[in-house]
């Protein structure tokens, strides 16, 4: 594990939490993941912390990257609420609870849609979050 990502889940208290930037938990046999949130890793962007975010590898990063690549502007709202968290230096239940129901909006557009190989496009795994909603 990179030294920022250890540093960012110390910071963040994303351990005590038992959550990340997303409201995700860990998974039997996942870990921790440095996400950019500004400049993205094509971009060679740099692994600092104010151009990142700590996701659990398994489930809330590649689910944000799912929706990145179906959903740009719901994207772009996630980030927004993960930046803020990051400015504030600490993760932000409101913050949380507002990822949420970007991901329910998500959820209800694609439900049920397959990928090319007939697996569902939303995984079980995406759709388990730590923190109850409203």
């Amino acid at each position: 594990m990179k030294y920022v990502t250890k540093l960012m889940i110390n910071e963040y208290k994303i351990n005590e939490l038992n959550y990340d930037f997303m409201g995700f938990s860990l998974q039997k046999g996942d870990i921790y993941t440095f996400h950019h949130l500004i400049i993205p890793n094509r971009n060679n962007g740099p692994i600092i912390k104010e151009n990142g975010s700590i996701l659990c590898g398994k489930s809330s990063h590649p689910y944000l990257h799912l929706i990145e690549s179906l959903d740009y502007d719901k994207f772009l709202a996630i980030t927004s609420e993960m930046i803020d968290q990051n400015l504030k230096g600490k993760l932000d239940i409101n913050n949380i609870l507002t990822i949420y129901e970007i991901l329910d909006s998500f959820e209800k557009e694609y439900s049920g849609r397959k990928t090319k190989k007939g697996k569902p496009l939303i995984k079980e795994e995406y759709t388990r979050r730590y923190i109850l909603k409203r």
